[in-house]
């Protein structure tokens, strides 16, 4: 390369060089303003957020709404709190990146973030519920929390309710609970006075209609043979006394029947003898036996003529309730022939519940209606009880007798059964809806002088007809709750507390 090439060389690296350090202070300095610019924007866009109005609004009653922190609801007084806001558009994640290489001084905001407290929070630090055991007589409890209790006026710390006035005398002292008028109008409660009044032992229930097992007459042929002629045709047909059934060909009836005519005629070439009598009235009786009937052996003696084919007839009204043979089949004694029930008097078995057992007497009144038929008030009379009650069901099966002369009570169908005991005069009774049934006792929400509240235990005695007797635990006179008292317990939630306070449990 030549001295002149060099030379030129040497020129323009120095001149780029010269360049070089004039532009750079000025790239550095646009940085900077740049870098300042953003982190001036980034604290106007935190400025501009902490104006935005916030709006608090009532948990239950979100139509009440504030834009103050701490306010109350003007309905229920619980604390409003702030309402959740939609997710904003998405920040620019540029400036944000910008803004992280400057640092800021948070440890104020940290610091006023730990020392601001909630009012529970003022609350619960400053002082502790006070305890229904420290003898004070009048307590202030929440309707919502049990266990926040005071012995001055106020709120709720929690849910931020009025705490309602609760009198107190001890462990055993009974506790009123104070409802407004309003209150009680708005959960319409109604009111029935204890009172005393007769309460019959009158058991309503359900049973089946059922034969008279007593009355049900099975039919054998009681020797061997053929039936020659059936005159049933089919289950359900209805027979009469004295009307044919069937006729059968047996060998050993027409043996019998020569021996009867043979004992006979010997009786009567050798005149009167007593053994010969004898004989005769023991081949007679052998006829009946086997099943002729008193007509049939008087019709055989006179005529002196064996019946190859013997007629059997009813002995008594009824239904056939089963029959098993048809003409020209083989029977044994062992065979029956058919079964005949006479309905003219039937059995109702009635299910009468564990606890109602002892009103129970052979002997008492019972009425019979079967809606299906629309048969109503028919009378019978228990004649039996059973000696064990149903493993399954826990009830007790009775037995009432009832007439059926017309036949229009039919086995099987279900019948209503109303059974009247004896009288229980003069008892303590309120109706039976005012009861509140926990499973482990019985309580009552009685009514005061004062138009306050309280919660009673009650032992309970019979229970009939819509109506209960109190055997302890009410006096006559006294006011219970029969409607609304469940709303007390769920609504304004004095069921949890009145079973907390005066069973002396605390949380």
């Amino acid at each position: 390369m030549s001295q002149f090439e060099m030379n030129n060389t040497r020129k323009k690296l120095a001149y780029l060089l010269s360049l070089f350090m004039v532009v750079t202070p000025q790239l550095a300095h646009s940085q900077s303003l740049i870098t300042q610019s953003a982190a001036t924007e980034h604290a106007e866009h935190s400025q501009t957020q902490g104006h935005e109005t916030v709006t608090y609004s009532c948990p239950m009653h979100p139509e009440v709404t504030s834009h103050e922190p701490g306010s109350r609801c003007s309905i229920c007084n619980m604390f409003l709190v702030e309402e959740e806001e939609e997710e904003k558009g998405e920040m620019d994640h540029s400036a944000h990146n910008m803004s992280e290489s400057i640092p800021e001084d948070h440890s104020g905001h940290e610091h006023k973030a730990q020392t601001a407290l909630t009012p529970a929070d003022t609350v619960f630090n400053s002082a502790k519920p006070a305890s229904l055991d420290e003898g004070a007589t009048i307590k202030f409890v929440c309707p919502m929390h049990a266990h926040i209790i005071s012995d001055v006026p106020g709120t709720c710390p929690i849910c931020g309710m009025n705490l309602e006035k609760v009198e107190v005398g001890g462990s055993g002292t009974e506790i009123q609970i104070n409802v407004s008028g309003g209150m009680q109008q708005a959960l319409a409660l109604k009111v029935a006075k204890v009172e005393k009044d007769t309460l019959w032992k009158f058991v309503q229930t359900v049973g089946q209609i059922d034969y008279d097992e007593s009355k049900i007459n099975h039919i054998h042929a009681r020797v061997t043979g053929w039936i020659e002629k059936l005159t049933i045709k089919s289950v359900g047909d209805k027979i009469t006394k004295g009307q044919l059934l069937y006729e059968i060909y047996s060998p050993d009836l027409i043996n019998a029947q020569d021996d009867f005519l043979l004992a006979q005629d010997t009786l009567r070439r050798t005149g009167k003898n007593a053994s010969y009598e004898d004989l005769v009235r023991k081949a007679g009786l052998r006829l009946e036996l086997l099943g002729f009937n008193q007509s049939q052996i008087k019709r055989l003696a006179k005529s002196k003529q064996t019946q190859y084919r013997v007629s059997f007839y009813a002995k008594s009204d009824g239904i056939v309730k089963e029959l098993t043979v048809r003409d020209g089949m083989y029977i044994q004694p062992s065979t029956e022939v058919m079964s005949i029930v006479d309905l003219s008097k039937v059995w109702v078995i009635a299910d009468v519940f564990e606890n109602e057992q002892s009103w129970l007497e052979v002997g008492q009144t019972a009425e019979v209606s079967v809606p299906a038929m629309g048969i109503k008030g028919i009378e019978g009379k228990i004649d039996y009880i059973y000696p064990e009650l149903d493993p399954v069901t826990r009830s007790l099966r009775v037995r009432i007798v009832v007439q059926n002369h017309d036949l229009k009570l039919r086995p099987n169908t279900l019948a209503k059964i109303d059974i009247f005991g004896g009288p229980n005069e003069n008892v303590l009774v309120i109706p039976q809806e005012a009861l509140i049934q926990t499973g482990k006792e019985n309580r009552v929400i009685v009514k005061l002088e004062n138009n306050s509240f309280t919660a009673r235990q009650v032992t309970v005695g019979m229970l009939s007809q819509g109506k209960a007797e109190i055997l302890d635990g009410l006096a006559e006179g006294e006011l219970v709750i029969t409607s609304g008292q469940f709303l007390l317990d769920s609504e304004a939630s004095l069921k949890g507390s009145l079973m907390r306070l005066s069973s002396g449990h605390q949380h």
